[in-house]
C-alpha cells in the first residue's frame, strides 16, 4: 500500500496554522485542481487528496487525532464519508461556481461517492445565462424587452413532488429516509462503520409508487417563461443584468436559480464608444476649416449645430458636452468627441488653381519650384 502523504504538506500549511489559514491554502488549491476545471489526468486524485486533507484538518476532534496517531488516527476511526460529515464545501467554493456542484448539479460528494454518502435534499436551480443583441441607441436610451426563456420549470400537475396527484412519496423503509444505510464491522482495532448510498431509494429518501404521468417522478419539466425585461440605459457589450428566480427550478423543493441577460451591442455605422464618450468622424471642406462654419452634426439624440472656427486642421477633436451614453453607476452622460477630416480637393479647375496662387503670393509664399518632372521635360 502507498504510504499517504502528510496533511499539512498537501495543503502547503504548517502544523501551527489557524483554520483561516488552511481553509484559505485548500480553496486556492481547490480551486487548481478541481476535475471541472483542471483536465489533467491527475487532478481529480489531486482534488481528493486537498479535500481529504481539509476534511481532517478543519475540524478540531480530527485534526487532534490526526496530530496524535497520524494517519492511523483517522483511518482506523473515520470512514470516508465521515471525514467530510459537517463541512461546508458549498460555503468554501460558492464562488467557483454554482455552489459546491461546479455546474454538475451533484455537489463535491459526487466525486467521491457517486453521488452517495448523504441524503439528497432541496438543490438550487441552475442559473440561466441569456445573451441579448440590442442596437447602439438602444444601450444609450434602454429598452423594454419581451422575452421567452428555454428553461426547466417545476411540473404544474405534481407541483415538483414527482407524485401522482392523489398520491404522495413515502420515507423509504430501508435508510428510513436518511438516504443512506450503513454497516458496522469489527475489526481487531475496534469497530468500523461504513455508509453508503441507500441503493432503494437511491439517495433521496424517498420512494414514488405512483409516478407523476407529465414529469415521470422527477418533478420538472421542461418549459418556456415569457417575461418582460427593463434594460437600464447606458449598457455596453458585456453588462447583465440579473432577474432574481427567473432561472431554472430547483431539486425537491430547492428554490429557483437566476436570470442573467448579457448585451451584445450590435456595431454603429457613424458612432463608436470609449467608456460613456460618443465618438465620431465629420468631414468639412477646405474652405470652411480655412475661414470656420457652422456644421450639422448626428448625435444619440437628433441632430446637433457645432461651430467650426477658422483655422481648424485635420485631426483637431471638438466636444459635444452631455451628448454620449448615460452613466450606468453615477449620475450624468458623457460626451460626443467629434473628430475633424479636412477634405483636400484633388482636381481643381484653372480659376481655382490661379485663386490658390494668388492667395499664396498675398501670404507671402514663394513661388511654386518646378516639380522634378518639369525640370526632366526641359532637357528633352
Amino acid at each position: 500500500m502507498a504510504t499517504k502523504r502528510d496533511y499539512y504538506e498537501i495543503l502547503g500549511v504548517n502544523k501551527t496554522a489557524p483554520v483561516d489559514e488552511i481553509k484559505t491554502a485548500y480553496r486556492k488549491l481547490a480551486m487548481q485542481y478541481h476535475p471541472d476545471k483542471n483536465k489533467a489526468p491527475d487532478a481529480e486524485e489531486r482534488f481528493k487528496e486537498i479535500s481529504e486533507a481539509y476534511g481532517v484538518l478543519s475540524d478540531q476532534n480530527k485534526r487532534q487525532q490526526y496530530d496524535q496517531f497520524g494517519h492511523a488516527g483517522i483511518d482506523m476511526r473515520y470512514s470516508q464519508e465521515d471525514i467530510f460529515k459537517g463541512v461546508d464545501f458549498e460555503d468554501i467554493l460558492r464562488d467557483f461556481g454554482a455552489g459546491g456542484g461546479f455546474g454538475r448539479g451533484g455537489g463535491i460528494f459526487d466525486i467521491f461517492f457517486g453521488g452517495g454518502g448523504r441524503r439528497e435534499g432541496p438543490r438550487r436551480g441552475s442559473d440561466i445565462l441569456y445573451e441579448l443583441p440590442i442596437d447602439f441607441e438602444e444601450a444609450a436610451t434602454g429598452k423594454t424587452v419581451d422575452l421567452e426563456i428555454p428553461r426547466i420549470e417545476t411540473c404544474n400537475v405534481c407541483h415538483g413532488s414527482g407524485a401522482r396527484p392523489g398520491t404522495s412519496p413515502k420515507t423509504c423503509p430501508a435508510c428510513r429516509g436518511t438516504g443512506q444505510v450503513s454497516r458496522t464491522q469489527n475489526t481487531p482495532f475496534g469497530r468500523f462503520m461504513t455508509t453508503s448510498t441507500c441503493g432503494t431509494c437511491r439517495g433521496s429518501g424517498q420512494i414514488i409508487d405512483a409516478p407523476c404521468t407529465k414529469c415521470h417522478g422527477s418533478g420538472t419539466v421542461q418549459g418556456r417563461r415569457k417575461l418582460e425585461v427593463k434594460i437600464p440605459p447606458g449598457v455596453d457589450t458585456g453588462s447583465r443584468l440579473r432577474v432574481p428566480g427567473e432561472g431554472e427550478a430547483g431539486e425537491k423543493g430547492g428554490p429557483p436559480g437566476d436570470l442573467y441577460v448579457e448585451m451584445n451591442v450590435r456595431p454603429h455605422d457613424i458612432f463608436s464608444r470609449h467608456d460613456d464618450d460618443v465618438l465620431m468622424e465629420a468631414t468639412i471642406t477646405f474652405t470652411q476649416a480655412t475661414l470656420g462654419d457652422e456644421i450639422i452634426v448626428p448625435t444619440l439624440d437628433g441632430k446637433a449645430k457645432m461651430k467650426i472656427p477658422a483655422g481648424t486642421q485635420n485631426g483637431n477633436v471638438f466636444r459635444l458636452r452631455g451628448r454620449g451614453f448615460p452613466s450606468l453607476h453615477v449620475s450624468g452622460k458623457g460626451d460626443q468627441l467629434v473628430k475633424i477630416k479636412v477634405d483636400v480637393p484633388t482636381k481643381l479647375n484653372d480659376r481655382q488653381k490661379q485663386l490658390l496662387r494668388e492667395f499664396a503670393e498675398a501670404s507671402g509664399e514663394k513661388p511654386r519650384s518646378k516639380g522634378i518632372f518639369e525640370k526632366v521635360k526641359e532637357h528633352i
